[in-house]
């Protein structure tokens, strides 16, 4: 059996594209074999060129056929960081084979609006004890997706958005590859 072709979207820095492609590496259950993003000045797109992945920038990201043809022949999908909404009808082509990380523990904290520091800040001014990461499947709106895993993290006494920030992310990196190889062995 060949391993699961995976495609990761990605906004941004690719840290989570990082772990995947570290966790991947000679995996017989999956693979990354593209990146997309939707920015040219995503650091996600020279983290893939680094280890030799095909990277598109979409032009039009709302555009479903044009990140339908960037996906190919993808079999699972993985919004690792990306912060736009995916067009209805590439969700449905994808429908229990998109996945996103989200740096809470929804369903609190998420929606529009609710990525990188805003998630951080609004935790913490919540006063909420934990936080967490979350891996849903994806849907037509915002992190409303079936959830599929969460790993809790401490708030703890002092925390700034920074400091929270950076605990979740641990926490993103060893969550979001095991959840990948474990689609994969299911889709396989």
């Amino acid at each position: 059996m060949t391993a699961v072709r995976v495609a990761v979207l990605a906004s941004g820095g690719g840290t989570n594209l990082q772990a995947l492609l570290d966790a991947l590496t000679d995996s017989p259950l999956a693979r990354v074999t593209c990146v997309i993003a939707n920015r040219a000045g995503a650091g996600a797109l020279e983290r893939a060129r680094r280890r030799g992945v095909p990277t598109t920038v979409l032009k039009h990201p709302d555009d479903a056929a044009e990140l339908l043809t960037a996906l190919g022949d993808a079999q699972l999908v993985v919004l690792a960081g990306y912060l736009r909404l995916v067009p209805a009808s590439v969700v449905a082509r994808f429908r229990d084979r998109m996945i996103n990380i989200h740096p809470a523990l929804l369903p609190d904290f998420g929606g529009p609006g609710m990525y990188g520091h805003h998630v951080h800040e609004a935790v913490l001014a919540s006063g909420a004890r934990e936080s967490g990461v979350t891996v849903h499947f994806v849907d037509e709106a915002f992190d409303r997706g079936a959830i599929i895993a969460q790993m809790r993290v401490p708030v703890e006494r002092g925390d700034t958005p920074d400091t929270l920030a950076a605990r979740v992310l641990e926490a993103e990196h060893q969550l979001l590859p095991k959840v990948v190889l474990d689609l994969a062995a299911r889709i396989r």
